[in-house]
């Protein structure tokens, strides 16, 4: 539970960096309607621009917040054209997580005459388990469903372009940008190669299958097929070794992603057992954001409140009043000492007033002043009607016209 909170915080803090603009003039500081650029990729200098290997063009990547909704987007930017996506913090790509190692490459490079054949890798053993790579299969295979279904096709179904977050939570990337960079005006049916397209796709699927089964990208390349298919065949099941096969064999008839579910099988079950667990987490933590959210939105009120300078140009009325009251309740709340003097902090005692003061309960409590010279004994529901009445005040004068 510790790590998912620090990694929902560290998602966060991704979501709200920005850069020194004086320090990057590269960075432009708006791009339409997007503001506050953050390079998701390190830039390369001006002189030295290079294309990228997925799409034949000089590319660079950027976090930017749109201004008319204010989230932050991903920009993908071919230059001469900016594509916008869905931005999420702190992913990182199936290439980066698993085929960033140049070792594991080495049961594929060939030998100098007279050295020793290495022994295959295993399982757990610089491979990885089988259990991963059929959660990946189920959601990349689902993307393609989706997208298929449409009538479109991925075209990007690769390593650099697959996000990982979390753990095993998989997105793909770039989606459209080959149909716009290979658009002809002069083609009639934009459409009529869309099922070459697919069967482009599945090829492609079982590619990064083949990859992850051999933990390494060398393992797909024409003269490694059949030394991989081999791995596989040593350390996975047959259903997988017979998804790559299928997947990587060209067929005279058109092929269709739901033709590998009965590879899958129960595995798919697995997943979704897999997810429900996960969705179950996730609705407890929303019960608690929920209950936080509420206490956060009663200290933002009360702090609209509480010294206040100046109100309908009455500069005392924060001090009398309902809000006298509020005053001492807020000071019973974050300003009780011991004994002794010394400040007592007691987080529980904090949430548990603020819980009973939205409740209104007729629950009494004494409100001290800070001279102690007077003790005011007053219920929770009266504090509340104090507090509703008192910032409905402030909302009114807020929202009438001037």
């Amino acid at each position: 539970y510790l790590l998912e909170v620090r990694e929902l915080i560290n998602r966060h803090l991704i979501t709200m960096a920005q850069i020194d603009q004086s320090e990057n003039p590269g960075v432009p500081s708006e791009v339409d309607s997007y503001h506050s650029l953050f390079p998701l990729e390190p830039l390369p200098p001006p002189n030295r621009l290079q294309k990228s290997s997925n799409f034949s063009y000089v590319t660079s990547c950027y976090k930017a917040v749109n201004s008319k909704d204010d989230l932050p987007y991903c920009l993908r930017r071919i230059h001469a054209l900016v594509f916008s996506y869905d931005f999420h913090a702190g992913a990182e790509t199936l290439y980066s997580r698993h085929f960033n190692d140049p070792t594991a490459d080495s049961f594929f490079t060939k030998r100098k005459w007279g050295q020793h054949e290495p022994p295959p890798p295993r399982q757990h053993a610089g491979l990885l388990p089988e259990s991963l790579i059929w959660a990946y299969i189920v959601q990349l295979s689902s993307a393609l469903r989706t997208i298929h279904t449409a009538g479109l096709a991925c075209r990007v179904m690769d390593p650099s372009k697959i996000l990982i977050t979390g753990k095993t939570r998989l997105r793909v990337n770039c989606v459209g940008v080959y149909d716009v960079l290979t658009f002809d005006n002069s083609q009639t049916n934009h459409l009529a190669l869309m099922p070459q397209y697919q069967q482009a796709d599945l090829i492609s699927l079982g590619k990064v299958v083949l990859a992850l089964a051999c933990n390494s990208l060398a393992g797909i390349q024409r003269e490694n097929l059949q030394k991989a298919m081999e791995l596989v065949s040593i350390n996975y099941s047959s259903d997988l070794k017979n998804l790559i096969l299928y997947l990587l064999t060209e067929q005279s008839r058109l092929r269709s992603v739901n033709d590998i579910m009965p590879m899958i099988g129960a595995r798919f079950y697995t997943q979704l057992d897999a997810s429900q667990m996960r969705n179950d987490v996730i609705e407890e933590d929303l019960a608690k954001e929920v209950q936080n959210g509420r206490l956060f939105r009663l200290l933002a009120k009360l702090g609209t409140i509480n010294e206040r300078p100046e109100f309908q140009k009455d500069p005392t009325w924060s001090e009398t009043g309902d809000r006298y009251l509020l005053k001492l309740f807020r000071d019973h709340l974050f300003h009780q000492v011991t004994e002794a003097g010394m400040p007592w902090i007691d987080l529980s005692h904090i949430v548990s007033c603020l819980n009973k003061l939205d409740a209104g309960v007729p629950e009494k409590i004494s409100l001290v002043s800070r001279d102690e010279k007077s003790v005011l004994v007053v219920t929770y529901s009266d504090l509340k009607r104090c507090f509703d009445s008192t910032f409905q005040e402030l909302l009114a004068a807020a929202n009438s016209p001037l």
